[in-house]
């Protein structure tokens, strides 16, 4: 294979990567509103190790356990973000007049 060849084979895994991670994030959305119905928190230490622990356990290489352990750390940061949105309060527009302002402004 030549490097245009490796390169369609990487857009495909990516395809699939991308799918897969959508897939992750749906199933997170779904556990931050378990949460919020029962009141947990979001990050569970516990739960974190057992999935760093079943990453490394199913790590068949040629990436060392501490890349992927650092690739899991960054999705598990954006999976509790997914989790946080689902669970805390949504804050209504305040309104002054005619005009709806937001009560964050962001630059």
């Amino acid at each position: 294979m030549d490097i245009s060849d490796w390169r369609k084979k990487i857009d495909e895994l990516d395809g699939k990567l991308v799918e897969l991670i959508s897939q992750r994030a749906r199933a997170a959305h779904e556990i931050g509103r378990l949460k919020r119905d029962l009141a947990m928190p979001i990050y569970e230490p516990d739960r974190e190790r057992a999935v760093f622990d079943h990453v490394r356990k199913v790590n068949p290489g040629p990436l060392p356990d501490h890349d992927l352990l650092n690739i899991y750390e960054r999705i598990m940061d954006i999976m509790r973000q997914i989790q946080q949105e689902e669970i805390a309060p949504r804050k209504p527009a305040q309104t002054t007049g005619d005009t709806e302002l937001e009560s964050e402004v962001n630059d």
